[in-house]
């Protein structure tokens, strides 16, 4: 789900309820208007039950879709659950469940699917379920470009339906079963109110004339998804703060993230969970000054593993040692500089006057990357992106 920030309800457009929070109020009092949590929450465990969902499926053109995973508990995580909403109808797919899901695969993929933040959604539906779509509607992008902050899931519900959502199931193990009416009430709201959301901003997206500037960032979310994340293996190692050790002590922090690493897949848990970053980062700098760290979770088997990696690494000679990474690059020349801050001002420019956030339309980073290389703005923008910005290309 995506981020919120801190700002306040109006945000400062027209007339319209985007950001007006006159509207806002008044549409929260309209009963037409709030669509009520769901009090029915129908689970798809079986080839009968998955046998009289499909043709619903058949019926409508747009499908509101969230997952849940068990990131938080193994080594691997897994497609645990597949929220579906439909015009009135709410359903959870138990993917977990002795049940072909390959024609419900097929009947998705006629279709337009509404997520909240879809990257992580995308990804693990390519993995868990071999489903990539040709269409999505994402809900944090269509807020964003009609200016609104606060776009977390949450927020938006507050703000439309006047509803509170529960947080008390995020960090739930979604593979265990049973499932809790909770855990169920929790993972069903994902997807209740994501229809009329997208109907929502659908509407305003065409009143503002901006319709097709989702339809380029959906588009690109789509595309991004489908690429593979590659990491070079040699720098896995290089946790947040690992930049600060040098030489002997670098060299045990990277043989003991390679042990965690072992001791996580070994017990299918999260690495977190036999030891966390911080605990890493202290105990590389403790046996480096010759200390021996000990942590009393710690099994005999487990406490000897840990020491023996970091005996191994403290036994290496410096040639063998970490290299500390360096930036590469030339330094930004005068001119450079000069049209990074040029694109700064035309972005911002663009984004007061939309009221849209600077960042939404191009990072600084990316401002740097076309000023060096204005060919670069095809790749790193959209089309409604470099036109706010004014690169004609």
């Amino acid at each position: 789900m995506g981020a919120s920030a801190d700002v306040t309800e109006d945000d400062g457009g027209t007339s319209s309820d985007r950001g007006d929070g006159k509207v806002d109020r008044e549409s929260r009092s309209d009963e037409n208007e709030r669509r009520a949590a769901p009090e029915r929450v129908e689970v798809i465990a079986s080839v009968s039950q998955f046998t009289e969902l499909l043709p619903q499926l058949e019926s409508v053109d747009r499908v509101a879709v969230d997952t849940e995973a068990d990131s938080l508990h193994c080594y691997r995580e897994k497609l645990c659950l597949l929220q579906v909403s439909l015009p009135g109808r709410d359903y959870i797919v138990d993917p977990l469940a002795n049940v072909d899901l390959a024609p419900l695969r097929t009947a998705l993929e006629r279709k337009e699917i509404v997520l909240h933040g879809a990257d992580f959604d995308l990804r693990l539906l390519r993995r868990g379920l071999n489903f990539t779509p040709q269409r999505i509607f994402d809900t944090v992008i269509g807020a964003r470009l009609l200016g609104i902050r606060e776009f977390s899931l949450a927020a938006l519900v507050k703000r439309y339906f006047d509803v509170e959502l529960g947080k008390g199931s995020q960090k739930a193990n979604w593979a265990r079963r049973p499932l809790s009416p909770r855990m169920l009430e929790y993972a069903m709201n994902d997807t209740h109110y994501l229809l009329p959301l997208a109907e929502r901003f659908e509407a305003q997206l065409k009143q503002f004339d901006r319709i097709d500037w989702l339809r380029q960032s959906c588009e690109r979310a789509v595309e991004q998804a489908a690429v593979e994340r590659a990491r070079d293996k040699e720098e896995l190692w290089r946790i947040r703060g690992s930049g600060l050790l040098r030489g002997r002590a670098a060299a045990v922090l990277r043989a003991l993230w390679q042990w965690r690493e072992q001791e996580a897949k070994a017990a299918d848990r999260p690495p977190f969970h036999v030891l966390q970053n911080y605990e890493l980062l202290s105990a590389a700098v403790s046996f480096a000054s010759e200390k021996l760290p000990d942590f009393r979770h710690f099994s005999s088997r487990r406490r000897q593993a840990f020491r023996e990696a970091a005996e191994s690494a403290l036994q290496l000679s410096e040639e063998e040692w970490p290299v500390s990474r360096r930036r590469f690059g030339m330094r930004p020349s005068a001119g450079m500089m000069v049209r990074t801050e040029e694109l700064r001002r035309r972005r911002d420019r663009g984004a007061r006057e939309l009221d849209l956030e600077p960042a939404f339309i191009a990072s600084r980073s990316t401002l740097e990357a076309i000023a060096a290389d204005e060919a670069c703005a095809t790749i790193l923008l959209l089309p409604w992106q470099r036109k706010l910005i004014g690169i004609k290309m």
